[in-house]
C-alpha cells in the first residue's frame, strides 16, 4: 500500500467477503449461539481485514469497502444444494453487513453491496430456464440482488448513518441467456433489477409483485474494455465498458424517471463509480492481452475520458500486480486469472507503472482546430506544470505553456498541435509533498501526433 500511495493513488478498494471472515464455512448450520450482526462475536475472524483497513487509513488512503458474498454454506436458502452462491438469504446477509459497518464505521464511509452480481461466480442462478419448453430463460439474479442490496443498505445505514452505499459493481460483459448460469449482460441486469422488460414495460412476474425501487447513492461499475480501445463501444448493446457510458447513462436516467431506481435524497442523475478498470497484457495473457505499451496508452486515455465525463466520480485501477497464471491441461497456461496489473506477477514493472502517477492525453479534433492537452499529477494538490513540445525526435524541447493544476491535480489547455511533433509535461511537487511521500518528480510520458492527427505513445 505504501507503493500504491507513492505512485499517486488516493483510494483503495478492500473486499469484505462474507465467507472469508465467518465461521463454519462448509457447514449447513451456523454455530450455536453465533450472532452474525455482532462484530465482537469471537467466532468472526477479522484480522486480515482489520490489517488492510488499518494500513490504508494510516497511509492516508481512502477506503471503499465492498461487502459481498458468497457466504458460508449455511447462508444459502437451501444448504443441501451444496453451494452458498445459490439463493443466498438476504436476511442473513443484512446481519453480516451490519457487523461490517459497525466494525469499520470510524474508518470507512463508502460501501459497495456485493461484487459482480451478474456473474455466476458470485451469485446464482443468473436465470431460470424452463426444462423441455420452448420458452426463453428469464432473469433471476437481479431479483435476488435487489433483496440482498436492500437488506445490506438498511443495515449499513443503521450502523453507519453518514455513509454512502453504492449498488451494482457489475461486470461489463455477458452472454446469451441459454443456461441458468450464463453471465448476464449488465444493462439487461439493470432493467430486470428495476422490474422492466427489454422495451422498458413493467414486468408482471411473481418476482416483481410488491416492487419497490432500489434506493442508492450511486452506481458502481467494472468498466473493463477487453481488447478494445477505451472510447470504442461494444458491439452488443447491453454491455457496459468505458466506451458504453452514454447508453448506460441513458438507461439509468430512464429507469430513474420511470421509478425503477431512486437516487437517495436527490432527483439528480446517478453518479458513476468505476471501481474496476484495467486491460490485460500479452505477455502473459495470450488470449485476451494487449501489448503492454498499449495498456499504458489506454490507461491514460481512460483517465482523460473519465475526467471528461462529469458523472464519473471514482476511477480505480484494477489491479496493481498480475495474478499468477495457473496450469491447464498438459501443462499449458490457464488464463482464468487476471493480468491487468501495473506489474507482472514477478513484480517487474510494466510501462503503465511509469505513466500511472501522471496520465497525459491529447484530444485531437477530427475536423481540425486546436487540440485539448490534458494531464493530472496524482494524487492531486496544487502543482505548477510545464507543457513542452518538440518538432521531432532528437530536437530540443521547448516550453509551450506554464500552468497551475486544480486541487485534484488536473490541468488542461487548448492549443494547435503540429503533426509529427512530440509533447510532454514536467512538474515538481511542493517541498512538503516530497517530505511526506516519495512522490515521482520529473516528466510525464511523451505523446506524439502523427498523420492524420492520431495520438501515439507513451514513451519516456
Amino acid at each position: 500500500m505504501a507503493a500504491w500511495r507513492a505512485s499517486g493513488a488516493d483510494t483503495v478498494r478492500i473486499v469484505a467477503e462474507w465467507q472469508k471472515v465467518s465461521p463454519a464455512v462448509t457447514e449447513r448450520r451456523p454455530p450455536v449461539g453465533f450472532d452474525p450482526s455482532d462484530p465482537q462475536d469471537p467466532r468472526y475472524t477479522w484480522s486480515r481485514l482489520d490489517r488492510a483497513v488499518r494500513t490504508a487509513t494510516a497511509l492516508g488512503l481512502s477506503v471503499v469497502l465492498v461487502v459481498t458474498g458468497p457466504g458460508p454454506l449455511w447462508t444459502a436458502a437451501d444448504p443441501s444444494g451444496g453451494s452458498p452462491r445459490r439463493y443466498p438469504r438476504a436476511d442473513l446477509f443484512g446481519r453480516f453487513a451490519r457487523a461490517v459497518a459497525r466494525r469499520y464505521a470510524d474508518a470507512v464511509d463508502r460501501y459497495v453491496v456485493w461484487n459482480e452480481p451478474n456473474v455466476p461466480l458470485w451469485l446464482q442462478p443468473q436465470f431460470s430456464c424452463p426444462f423441455g419448453r420452448r420458452r426463453p430463460c428469464t432473469p433471476v439474479a437481479p431479483h435476488l440482488y435487489r433483496a440482498l442490496y436492500r437488506a445490506a443498505d438498511a443495515a449499513i445505514h443503521a450502523a453507519d448513518p453518514g455513509s454512502r452505499v453504492w449498488f451494482g459493481a457489475l461486470a461489463p460483459r455477458g452472454y446469451r441467456p441459454l443456461s441458468r448460469n450464463a453471465q448476464m449482460r449488465p444493462l439487461a441486469f439493470l432493467r430486470a433489477l428495476a422490474c422492466r422488460d427489454m422495451r422498458l414495460r413493467p414486468l408482471r412476474t411473481t418476482r416483481c409483485l410488491g416492487f419497490r425501487p432500489v434506493a442508492s447513492d450511486g452506481l458502481a461499475l467494472h468498466a473493463h474494455g477487453v481488447g478494445v480501445a477505451p472510447d470504442e463501444p461494444a458491439a452488443e448493446a447491453d454491455e457496459a465498458a468505458l466506451g458504453d457510458l452514454p447508453r448506460l447513462e441513458r438507461l439509468l436516467d430512464t429507469l430513474q424517471r420511470l421509478g425503477g431506481l431512486r437516487r437517495r435524497g436527490s432527483t439528480a442523475p446517478f453518479p458513476l463509480h468505476i471501481t474496476e478498470l484495467g486491460w490485460e497484457t500479452d505477455p502473459p495473457d495470450l488470449r485476451r492481452g494487449i501489448d503492454p505499451a498499449l495498456q499504458a496508452t489506454y490507461l491514460q486515455q481512460s483517465a482523460y475520458l473519465a475526467w471528461r465525463e462529469p458523472r464519473v466520480h471514482t476511477l480505480l485501477q484494477y489491479e496493481w500486480r498480475d495474478e499468477p497464471l495457473g496450469r491447464g491441461a498438459a501443462g499449458a497456461p490457464a488464463y482464468s486469472a487476471w493480468q491487468s496489473g501495473l506489474r507482472y506477477a514477478d513484480d517487474r514493472p510494466k510501462p503503465a507503472l511509469a505513466v500511472f502517477p501522471q496520465p497525459f492525453w491529447l484530444e485531437v479534433p477530427a475536423a481540425g482546430g486546436p487540440a485539448r492537452f490534458w494531464g493530472q499529477v496524482r494524487p492531486g494538490g496544487a502543482h505548477v506544470v510545464s507543457l513542452q513540445g518538440r518538432t521531432g525526435p532528437g530536437r530540443p524541447w521547448t516550453r509551450l505553456a506554464r500552468l497551475q493544476t486544480d486541487a485534484r491535480g488536473f490541468w488542461t489547455l487548448r492549443r494547435p498541435v503540429v503533426r509529427r511533433a512530440q509533447y510532454r509535461f514536467a512538474w515538481a511537487p511542493p517541498a512538503a509533498a516530497r517530505v511526506r511521500v516519495a512522490a515521482p518528480t520529473g516528466r510525464s510520458a511523451t505523446l506524439s501526433v502523427t498523420p492524420p492527427g492520431r495520438v501515439v505513445g507513451p514513451a519516456r
